[in-house]
């Protein structure tokens, strides 16, 4: 009898090992295919000019170029095909001479009533909309020029350089979805040792019971072995035993202390907030479609302590002219009527004991809007990313390593500093984390 039960759960753990070795195998091959996959479909990143023919063009004056066209052009025109107000400049040096271009750039409207043939040609075709004059020098003008040429480079070069598996399109990011097929395949995994684990313990519990059966009707059994054979668990002495009850009783005080500790600490923090705002404006659209840069509607935040909320008027560069009917662009213009600011709902707030200043991050500092805002150009609705807390900014500052290349001031604090520590020259390093610096 005693051999037939071990035959028995020999042969159940046999099915088990076996199992689970299936699993890992399929689980091992399914993450090295995704990984080749990954590999196999890694193409030019995006803004990337890896494999790309960008012309003679010197890539810092491609650069320069790229920072004048997302501040100034970007508004109004793409680099590629796509018309946004005006038409896209992709292939406009050949289409036209650079002296040309370079004119109509710096003042459209005195080409459009010179009579020049083009220039009337655009005004007419494009709703008579004026493009405002740019006081660009000619090698400023020059460097956008060189920045679009580079651009039509790259979307030209890059369905050649993807290489993705068949029925991928180009510039479709493969990897990315192999990445998450393997996370996919990880949760299916759990959920099948889940059920595998059920299977077993039900598995058991049916042959203890036939065992049972089977020794209480085809044996003759002494009485104490029947005694064992047929005791009962009694479920009660679980829930009497005082360790049971203490154990419970403390697992409920320290559920019930990590809540409170939870909504206390929670308090003040509007992470999350997305307030309704009086005009459904969609940054997903604007700062990511159409690639309008922040600093085109927020002019201040590289210049003065705080980001300004846009007036109407800055609206109305491009809503003069697009999507007039539409009624939330018609609450612009009644807010220009009534001559009365638009009643933006302010989302990120600070507390007054509190001193921040954009400017020092973001332009001395070098620090992307996304840094604290999140992915504000895939936002609908824009809502607070970053819970804004002091020990949030502490650990930016303690983490953050400061550029002090160029720039003498650092020259002294950055060799004290290398002959002290042999971490990185941090914001805290200078100050950072001093009360005074924010609390003053």
């Amino acid at each position: 009898m005693m051999a037939t039960i071990s035959c028995i759960l020999k042969t159940t753990h046999k099915i088990f090992l076996a199992f689970l070795l299936t699993l890992a195998v399929t689980f091992g091959t399914q993450a090295q295919d995704s990984e080749q996959a990954e590999i196999a479909t890694k193409g030019v990143e995006p803004g990337s000019t890896e494999g790309a023919e960008t012309g003679s063009a010197d890539p810092a004056i491609i650069d320069a170029g790229a920072a004048l066209f997302k501040n100034n052009c970007a508004v109004c025109h793409s680099a590629g095909s796509d018309v946004i107000v005006g038409p896209g400049l992709k292939g406009v040096t050949k289409a036209r001479s650079e002296s040309w271009l370079i004119s109509w750039i710096k003042n459209s409207q005195a080409l459009i009533q010179s009579g020049d043939e083009h220039a009337v040609a655009i005004y007419n075709e494009y709703n008579k909309q004026a493009m405002p004059s740019f006081a660009f020098s000619d090698d400023e003008i020059k460097s956008i020029l060189a920045y679009v040429d580079a651009q039509a480079n790259v979307a030209a070069a890059t369905p050649t350089t993807v290489a993705g598996p068949e029925g991928a399109t180009p510039g479709e990011n493969v990897g990315t979805d192999a990445i998450g097929a393997v996370g996919g395949y990880l949760d299916i995994i759990l959920v099948v040792l889940i059920v595998v684990l059920i299977v077993l313990v039900v598995t058991l519990l049916l042959i203890s019971s036939l065992l049972k059966n089977y020794l209480n009707k085809n044996r003759e059994l002494a009485e104490d072995d029947r005694e064992i054979v047929n005791q009962r668990f009694d479920f009660s002495k679980i829930y009497k035993s005082k360790a049971v009850r203490t154990l419970v009783l403390l697992i409920f005080v320290v559920v019930l202390l990590d809540l409170s500790l939870d909504k206390v600490m929670g308090i003040g923090i509007q992470q999350g907030y997305a307030p309704k705002q009086p005009i459904a404006f969609s940054h997903k659209l604007h700062a990511g479609e159409h690639q309008i840069d922040c600093n085109y509607c927020h002019s201040t935040v590289y210049e003065s302590k705080s980001a300004s909320i846009p007036s109407a008027n800055i609206c109305m560069n491009c809503h003069s002219q697009i999507k007039k009917e539409s009624p939330e662009i018609q609450k612009i213009y009644k807010a220009i009527e009534r001559n009365k600011p638009i009643e933006w709902v302010r989302i990120h707030n600070l507390p007054d004991l509190s001193y921040f200043n954009h400017s020092q991050h973001t332009q001395v500092g070098g620090v992307e809007c996304q840094t604290c805002h999140g992915p504000i150009e895939e936002m609908d609705v824009v809502y607070q990313y970053s819970p804004l807390t002091m020990g949030w900014c502490i650990d930016c500052h303690r983490e953050t390593p400061l550029n002090t290349q160029g720039n003498a001031y650092y020259d002294n604090l950055v060799k004290l500093h290398e002959s002290s520590s042999k971490g990185a020259f941090t914001v805290a390093s200078n100050g950072g984390t001093e009360c005074s610096k924010c609390h003053y």
